[in-house]
Protein backbone atom coordinates (compact mmCIF):
# COMPACT_ATOMS: atom_id res chain seq x y z
CA UNK A 1 0.00 0.00 0.00
CA UNK A 2 1.02 3.17 -1.19
CA UNK A 3 0.93 5.58 1.80
CA UNK A 4 3.26 8.88 1.68
CA UNK A 5 3.93 11.72 4.26
CA UNK A 6 0.94 14.02 4.75
CA UNK A 7 -1.32 11.68 3.26
CA UNK A 8 -4.99 11.68 5.38
CA UNK A 9 -6.01 8.18 6.32
CA UNK A 10 -9.75 7.08 6.78
CA UNK A 11 -10.00 4.64 9.17
CA UNK A 12 -12.57 1.43 9.71
CA UNK A 13 -13.32 2.47 13.44
CA UNK A 14 -13.07 5.96 15.17
CA UNK A 15 -11.10 7.41 17.59
CA UNK A 16 -12.56 7.90 21.26
CA UNK A 17 -12.98 11.44 20.36
CA UNK A 18 -14.95 10.24 17.14
CA UNK A 19 -12.71 10.79 13.99
CA UNK A 20 -12.06 8.53 11.35
CA UNK A 21 -9.25 10.68 9.50
CA UNK A 22 -5.45 10.60 10.71
CA UNK A 23 -2.65 12.72 9.24
CA UNK A 24 0.14 10.51 8.64
CA UNK A 25 3.94 12.36 10.41
CA UNK A 26 5.97 9.46 9.82
CA UNK A 27 6.32 6.09 7.64
CA UNK A 28 8.74 2.98 7.72
CA UNK A 29 8.45 -0.04 9.49
CA UNK A 30 5.39 2.09 11.62
CA UNK A 31 3.58 4.91 11.29
CA UNK A 32 3.55 8.32 13.26
CA UNK A 33 -0.17 9.33 12.95
CA UNK A 34 -1.89 12.23 14.30
CA UNK A 35 -5.79 12.38 14.96
CA UNK A 36 -7.55 14.88 13.58
CA UNK A 37 -10.09 15.61 15.83
CA UNK A 38 -8.19 15.74 18.96
CA UNK A 39 -4.61 16.47 17.82
CA UNK A 40 -3.41 12.77 20.14
CA UNK A 41 -0.49 11.28 18.09
CA UNK A 42 0.27 7.64 18.22
CA UNK A 43 3.06 5.01 16.70
CA UNK A 44 1.41 2.27 15.33
CA UNK A 45 3.27 -0.98 13.28
CA UNK A 46 2.39 -0.59 9.59
CA UNK A 47 0.67 -4.02 9.43
CA UNK A 48 -1.79 -2.74 11.87
CA UNK A 49 -2.54 0.55 10.41
CA UNK A 50 -3.08 -0.66 7.07
CA UNK A 51 -5.53 -3.58 7.81
CA UNK A 52 -7.71 -1.01 9.71
CA UNK A 53 -7.43 1.77 6.66
CA UNK A 54 -10.78 2.89 4.60
CA UNK A 55 -9.28 5.02 2.15
CA UNK A 56 -6.39 7.36 1.63
CA UNK A 57 -6.93 11.09 0.89
CA UNK A 58 -3.72 12.63 -0.88
CA UNK A 59 -3.23 16.20 -1.84
CA UNK A 60 -2.63 17.05 -5.16
CA UNK A 61 1.57 17.87 -4.88
CA UNK A 62 3.44 18.57 -7.52
CA UNK A 63 6.13 15.74 -7.25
Amino acid sequence: MDVRVGDVLVMKKAHPCGEKRWKVLRTGADFRLKCLGCGHELMTPRFKAEKNIRSIERTQASD
